[in-house]
């Protein structure tokens, strides 16, 4: 039985698991709502990656959380900020200079690393929830389409338009008059 190393990000919306083995290679992938138990959301998401990977959790060797709610996971061996985490993961596929951006449901990071994948800025954006995962859901909901498909609803624009809110409910009400004016 190969050995595996477990990654839970409980973050304010979705929580997220990564089975990786000793190489590096994903082994299987779990997602799930957060809700309010955390705790709840790691053991449910991890279940998920480990039905993916086609394996039992006794090949856990470690588990590390990170996220909002990784002081919640009683079960993790370890907790590391999201911050280095995500540092991490994109210089292992990426191990270039980078710039990482996190639009979370409670906040946006962006992130700097040099060649040798060290932080060298980080900015975070937690004054209101636009530009955040929230604002994102609610447009999509707004709009009345799947969040996944907002993405090929930009690249599909004709143009781009400006929107003078910052607020997710301003901006989403501004949304929906330039689509009632024709706009698309």
């Amino acid at each position: 039985m190969a050995t595996l190393f477990a990654g839970i990000d409980i973050g304010s919306w979705q929580t997220k698991a990564a089975l990786v083995d000793e190489e590096g290679k994903i082994v299987g992938l779990g997602l799930c709502r957060s809700g309010t138990d955390f705790q709840g959301a790691a053991k449910r998401s991890l279940a998920i990656a480990l039905l993916a990977g086609k394996v039992k959790r006794e090949a856990l060797a470690y588990t590390v959380a990170t996220g909002l709610g990784r002081e919640n996971v009683s079960f993790a061996q370890g907790t590391k900020t999201e911050i280095s985490c995500q540092g991490k993961g994109c210089y292992h596929f990426f191990p270039e200079e980078i710039t990482i951006v996190d639009i979370g449901g409670q906040d946006s990071k962006i992130i700097k690393l040099n060649d040798r994948g060290l932080r060298t800025a980080f900015k975070m954006n937690r004054k209101c929830a636009a530009g955040t995962g929230a604002f994102l859901e609610e447009m999509a909901r707004r709009l009345e389409i799947p969040l996944e498909n907002l993405d090929a609803l930009a690249r599909g624009a004709e143009k781009n338009l400006e929107l003078g809110s910052f607020c997710t409910v301003f901006t989403a009400t501004e949304v929906l008059e330039k689509i009632r004016q024709g706009e698309r």
